[in-house]
């Protein structure tokens, strides 16, 4: 794992990491979290308790707003991202910046998913973009 010195990155306890997981701070992950190798999760994260990460999952925070015709990658910009308690990430999503997974608890992304709107709690999210496919019964 690789983190950056000056930002801080509060980690829970009994919280696992695997290799190749890059966290750029400021972000929280609380107790039980699992998260799968080779994640890559910008600031401005908040992680709940026993949320389950699958690997090659991109937590993107940062963009641009929309530029004039020279140059369309305009201003940055930073949105929060907050994962809620008990909510698993399969394989390969991408979550962008403003979303809550999970609004009180326990969602599930498919893998593969790509994440641009906020996920209610206790429903089954899936594709480009994701879309409620069920809700689960708490």
């Amino acid at each position: 794992m690789s983190a950056t010195a000056t930002t801080p990155i509060e980690i829970g306890d009994r919280t696992r990491i695997l290799r190749g997981t890059e966290l750029l701070g400021p972000m929280q992950i609380g107790s039980r979290v699992f998260i799968n190798r080779d994640a890559y999760i910008r600031s401005r994260v908040r992680i709940g308790d026993g949320v389950s990460i699958g690997p090659f999952v991109k937590i993107i925070s940062d963009s641009h707003h929309l530029g004039d015709s020279s140059h369309r990658a305009g201003a940055g910009k930073t949105e929060d991202i907050v994962i809620e308690d008990g909510v698993w990430i399969g394989a390969s999503v991408v979550i962008l910046g403003g979303v809550t997974i999970g609004a009180g608890a326990g969602a599930v992304v498919a893998a593969g998913s790509v994440v641009v709107n906020s996920v209610p709690e206790n429903t089954v999210v899936a594709g480009i973009p994701a879309r409620i496919i069920r809700a689960i019964e708490g």
